[in-house]
């Protein structure tokens, strides 16, 4: 399934100058030059680069904008009663990673593409065998503030017996105008993250956690002490 964002920035914020290499610059045909290029490209790589395989249909002129998981929110995890126990655990979900990429050249303004892989939960106390969970998308200006906010439905149906599923979703078009040529994507972000409660935030922050099938191994105790 697919799901599209548009992010605009206002006149003010991109109208601000931001230090970035330009590669609309003039290529020198003299080897050294080539080589050095050629070496900065290869650094540009190194320091920018996704290191989640960007989506291969997609080319850049420059660093694409940092793209990542906000870690209080990368983890949704219902608690019946606000209870913080394995038995307790409701529907829950985790984002599993991010193949993220841009293209922009000349003027263009930046446009970026992600897949977003979510692992899916159903514990000992969620009712009924669907959930809707709910997910946004935000553009910033990096380490600073949100230029723009979009939230996201994401349906979940599990199946007779099964208490963990997989949803991959892609998310189009996410627009990020440039304030000028040397204008690089490295100076923005795109966040992603579950609407999560201050509860769930606190609890991701602290670091705690339950597996996604931890319904599972909760009925599998049951049934042992039963026996």
């Amino acid at each position: 399934m697919r799901r599209y964002l548009l992010a605009a920035l206002t006149l003010a914020l991109a109208a601000a100058s931001f230090p970035a290499q330009s590669l609309a610059q003039g290529r020198s045909q003299n080897p050294e030059a080539r080589s050095e290029q050629a070496s900065d490209r290869r650094q540009r790589q190194t320091e920018w680069g996704d290191r989640q395989a960007p989506l291969p249909q997609l080319r850049n002129a420059g660093p694409c904008p940092y793209v990542k998981v906000l870690y209080d929110a990368g983890r949704y995890v219902e608690f019946a009663g606000g209870q913080e126990a394995s038995a307790a655990v409701g529907y829950s979900g985790e984002i599993q990673g991010i193949s993220a990429g841009c293209s922009y050249e000349d003027e263009e303004p930046i446009s970026v593409v992600m897949e977003l892989l979510f692992e899916l939960g159903r514990g000992p106390t969620a009712q009924g065998s669907q959930k809707t969970y709910r997910y946004w998308v935000a553009v910033t200006k990096r380490n600073d503030a949100v230029i723009a906010k979009e939230y996201f439905d994401l349906p979940v149906t599990f199946r007779p017996g099964e208490d963990r599923t997989y949803v991959r979703q892609m998310v189009e078009g996410i627009v990020i105008p440039r304030a000028q040529l040397t204008t690089s994507g490295a100076n923005f972000e795109v966040l992603v993250g579950f609407d999560v409660t201050p509860e769930m935030a606190e609890f991701n922050r602290a670091g705690k956690r339950f597996r996604i099938d931890v319904g599972t191994d909760v009925a599998a105790g049951t049934a042992q002490a039963n026996q």
